[in-house]
C-alpha cells in the first residue's frame, strides 16, 4: 500500500498535481461534475504535455544533428515547454512537488508579508518550477531538502519578481488593479531602465504606423512554422543535401524533409500547448480560489501579454529589436567560447514585445528599441551560460528561454558550487 501511494501516485507527476485540483476544487465545494471534470482534465493536461514532447523533440534532435554537421558546433533552442516536457522522465515527481509546495508559499507570503502578490500565470509556475528542480539536482539536493528548499525559492519568486516591476506596471497602465506574473522581469526590469537613461517618453512608439502586414507574427502557430522553416532551410543548405538524404531523411530531398522537420516542431509546441493550457485552465481557479479565502486583499500578478494593448506598436517593436539582437548573438556567443543559442520566436516574441512596451513606458520609441534589443541579448546570453552550469545534464537541444529562469538557476548553481 506504502509503495502504490509513493511510487504510483506520488511518484507520478500527473496525479499529483491531479490531486492539489482535486483538493482546491473540493475546498470550494464545487459541484460532482466540476469535481470530476476539473481533476481529469488537469491530469490530461500533463499528459497531452508528454506527447507534444515526443513530437518536439524528435524534430529538435534532427535539427541539432543538421546545425553540428554543418557548422561544427552545438546550437540550442531555447523553448520552455520543451525542455520542461523533456525533464519530466527524471524530475517530474520534484517539479510536480516544488510546483504544488511552491503555490501554497506564494499563498502564505501574500498573506504574511508586504509582497501582496498571486501569482496566477499557471504556465510558468510550471517552468520555474522545473528549473529549480532541475538546478537544486545538480547542485546536490535530494527527496525531502530538495523539495522543501525548492517550494520556498519558488514562491519567493512568485512574490519578488512581480514586486520589482509594480512601478513600471502602475506608469503603464495608469492603475494599481494587476501585476505582471511572468519570468521575463529582469529583462522587462532592464529594459524600463534603459528606457529611463536613453530615451524619451514623449515619443511613444505608438504615435508609429505598423504595417498591418506584420500582423502575422500575433499567430504562434504560423509564426513559429515560418521562423523554424527559415532555420532548418538554411542550415539544410549548409549541411548539404548528401548528409541529410543519406544519414536523416532516408532519401527524401533534403529541402522537403526540411520543412516538415519545422512545421513538426510546430506541432509539437502546439501540442504541448495545449496541454499547458488544459492543466492551467483547471488548476488555477483552484488555486485562486484557495488564495481569495487565505490572503485577502492581494493584486493578481498575470501573464505578460495583458500589457500589450497599452502600446500595441511596441509589442511590434519589441518582437523584432529582440530577435535581431539574438541573431547577432548567434556570431558573439561562439566567438567567447559558448554555446550557439538559436534565437527561439516564442521567448523574443513575447519576452520582446513585453520588453518594448515596458522600454516604451520610460524611454519611448528609443527605450522600446534599446531596452528589447538588451532584452535580446540577456535571453541569448544567460542561457548559453546556464548549458555552462548544468554541465551534463541534457535535453535534446534545448535549454529555457526568459531571463528569470537562467538568473534563478545560475544562482542556484553557483551556490551549490561554492558550499
Amino acid at each position: 500500500m506504502l509503495n502504490l501511494i509513493m511510487k504510483d501516485i506520488l511518484g507520478t507527476p500527473s496525479i499529483l498535481v491531479g490531486l492539489f485540483a482535486l483538493i482546491g476544487l473540493l475546498l470550494q465545494r464545487k459541484s460532482a461534475a466540476n469535481i470530476v471534470s476539473g481533476t481529469l482534465k488537469t491530469v490530461m493536461g500533463f499528459v497531452i504535455i508528454g506527447a507534444g514532447a515526443t513530437v518536439l523533440i524528435g524534430s529538435l534532435d534532427i535539427f541539432s544533428q543538421m546545425f553540428n554537421y554543418a557548422f561544427k558546433v552545438t546550437g540550442v533552442i531555447p523553448n520552455n515547454e520543451a525542455i520542461v516536457a523533456a525533464a519530466q522522465s527524471s524530475f517530474g515527481t520534484s517539479t510536480a512537488l516544488i510546483m504544488v509546495f511552491g503555490m501554497i508559499v506564494n499563498i502564505l507570503l501574500a498573506r504574511f508579508t508586504p509582497l501582496k502578490y498571486i501569482f496566477l500565470t499557471g504556465h510558468h509556475t510550471l517552468f520555474m518550477a522545473c528549473l529549480i528542480a532541475v538546478t537544486l539536482s545538480v547542485g546536490g539536493l535530494k527527496g525531502f531538502a530538495l523539495i522543501l528548499i525548492g517550494a520556498i525559492l519558488l514562491g519567493l519568486c512568485m512574490v519578488i519578481f512581480p514586486a520589482m516591476l509594480q512601478p513600471f506596471v502602475r506608469q503603464i497602465t495608469g492603475s494599481d488593479d494587476f501585476a505582471i506574473g511572468h519570468f521575463g522581469t529582469i529583462g522587462y526590469f532592464i529594459s524600463a531602465k534603459i528606457g529611463k537613461w536613453f530615451g524619451n517618453k514623449e515619443k511613444t512608439t505608438e504615435q508609429i504606423k505598423v504595417p498591418q502586414s506584420l500582423g502575422f507574427l500575433r499567430d504562434t502557430s504560423v509564426a513559429v512554422s515560418l521562423t523554424m522553416a527559415i532555420f532548418f532551410v538554411v542550415v539544410a543548405l549548409f549541411a548539404g543535401p548528401g548528409y541529410i538524404e543519406s544519414e536523416l531523411s532516408g532519401g527524401s530531398n533534403f529541402i522537403v524533409f526540411s520543412l516538415m522537420q519545422a512545421i513538426t516542431f510546430a506541432a509539437g509546441v502546439y501540442i504541448i500547448l495545449a496541454g499547458v493550457r488544459m492543466l492551467i485552465a483547471e488548476i488555477v481557479p483552484a488555486f485562486k480560489g484557495i488564495a481569495e479565502k487565505i490572503a485577502p486583499n492581494t493584486k493578481p500578478a498575470l501573464d505578460c501579454p495583458t500589457v500589450f494593448p497599452f502600446a500595441p506598436n511596441a509589442v511590434i517593436i519589441g518582437f523584432l529589436s529582440s530577435f535581431v539582437a539574438g541573431l547577432l548573438s548567434m556570431f558573439i556567443l561562439p566567438a567567447v567560447g559558448l554555446s550557439v543559442i538559436i534565437p527561439g520566436l516564442v521567448p523574443h516574441f513575447f519576452t520582446g514585445a513585453a520588453a518594448g512596451v515596458f522600454g516604451n513606458s520610460t524611454g519611448g520609441r528609443r527605450g522600446a528599441v534599446l531596452g528589447s534589443f538588451a532584452n535580446g541579448l540577456i535571453i541569448s546570453f544567460l542561457p548559453a551560460i546556464l548549458l555552462v552550469f548544468l554541465g551534463d545534464v541534457g535535453f535534446s537541444g534545448t535549454t529555457f528561454g526568459d531571463s528569470d529562469f537562467g538568473i534563478v538557476g545560475v544562482i542556484i548553481l553557483g551556490f551549490a558550487k561554492i558550499f
